[in-house]
């Protein structure tokens, strides 16, 4: 099993251009079970991603 541990989505200014919800259904896709969003500076995708 392959968990990924080091992920950003767009609540990293300019680190990212994925947003959380796709993140998410990309890693459903693949087959993943569990992801890690480790944006910079805030919490402020936390919500979006749960």
């Amino acid at each position: 099993m392959f968990i990924h541990l080091h992920g950003h989505s767009t609540f990293s200014f300019l680190e990212a251009i994925g947003k959380p919800a796709k993140i998410a259904a990309r890693a459903k896709e693949l087959g993943m079970s569990a992801i890690a969003i480790t944006d910079y500076n805030g919490m402020f995708g936390a919500i979006k991603f749960l």
